[in-house]
């Protein structure tokens, strides 16, 4: 006997299959990791990230145009931080007139509209390449949660949409939040790093910000590879503390925690698809491998199926050129 229910039927031909499909990817779904450095014309290579640049401000502002004509609408927004300027304070972090807070009023100069995310953590700034105040050996909690307070309100104060708190330090959420709220920054947002793992696929973003750890690792603050439920735990907390976003970061390898909290949280899902995440597949691109588009697609696709609102990757504009042709 024939089946008379053949699935094939949907797959038959491009027209039915777009007709039908569950995941849809757009331009509105990216957003676009940018580094800045000092300097004019500056328009470096990061060695391990091939295709990828840290950008000077002048520069920065002709790169928002393209951004634009791509239709994709939002930026988040690192600095490499001079070292000398970096102690084991941050105290770079909250100048004014520091570069974060000078690119940040560039970029809402330049294109009002585009919607302007901050790191929010003292690895760019510290002599120690920790995310957090070093004493003894240890990362010190509270006491960095006073300066990344202050640093979101610097932030806010310049421009920023929403500000990014990516250290992972306990209960930095309510008071980034507080900070915000006193300052009168009640439409500041929060997007949290909720679910950061102490990841292996972070090397070449340590590189394109010079930002490694001086000595040990992040396992005291970023979360274990191996487990699951905390990840809903940090992300309970967060919510409770009053973030607006919930990211996952990195992607494909948590796929897993991005639909859990997808499931059980009432906000937008972001996920970081991280550096190593992008130099893997531009390596393999490289030596003829892979098909770069045709993979880059399919993780992209992947992330969003698996619960995410917002995807922060390093291929939004070679996505946004295959998107719009």
């Amino acid at each position: 006997m024939y089946p008379t229910r053949r699935n094939r039927r949907l797959r038959k031909n491009s027209a039915t299959r777009d007709l039908v499909r569950e995941t849809l990817l757009t331009t509105d779904d990216l957003m676009v990791p940018l580094f800045v450095v000092e300097g004019e014309k500056v328009n470096e290579e990061i060695p391990s990230m091939p295709g990828y640049y840290r950008l000077s401000l002048d520069l920065l502002t002709e790169e928002l145009k393209t951004l634009q004509s791509l239709h994709l609408k939002a930026v988040l927004l690192f600095v490499k931080v001079d070292d000398k300027l970096k102690d084991n304070e941050g105290t770079e972090a909250l100048n004014p007139e520091g570069l974060m807070q000078r690119s940040i009023k560039a970029i809402k100069k330049t294109a009002p509209e585009i919607q302007v995310f901050t790191d929010v953590a003292l690895d760019p700034y510290s002599s120690f390449g920790h995310d957090g105040i070093v004493r003894e050996g240890e990362i010190l909690n509270d006491e960095t949660n006073e300066i990344l307070a202050k640093m979101a309100v610097s932030h806010a104060e310049a421009g920023a949409d929403f500000v990014a708190p990516s250290d992972m330090m306990d209960g930095r959420i309510g008071a980034i939040r507080e900070a915000l709220d006193q300052e009168g920054f009640q439409q500041t947002g929060i997007m949290s790093y909720s679910a950061k793992y102490a990841s292996a696929f972070y090397g070449p973003f340590r590189d394109a910000l010079d930002s490694a750890p001086g000595f040990g690792d992040k396992k005291t603050y970023q979360m274990d590879p191996a487990n699951r439920r905390e990840a809903l735990k940090e992300t309970a907390m967060d919510v409770a503390e009053g973030t607006d976003i919930a990211m996952v970061k990195p992607g494909l390898c948590y796929l897993d925690i991005v639909s859990d909290i997808k499931a059980n949280f009432e906000i937008p899902v972001a996920v970081y698809q991280v550096s190593g995440e992008y130099s893997m597949l531009k390596a393999a691109a490289e030596k003829g491998w892979l098909d770069h588009d045709a993979v880059m697609m399919e993780q992209l696709l992947a992330i969003k199926r698996a619960g995410a609102d917002l995807i922060a990757t390093y291929f939004a504009k070679d996505a946004a050129k295959l998107l719009q042709s």
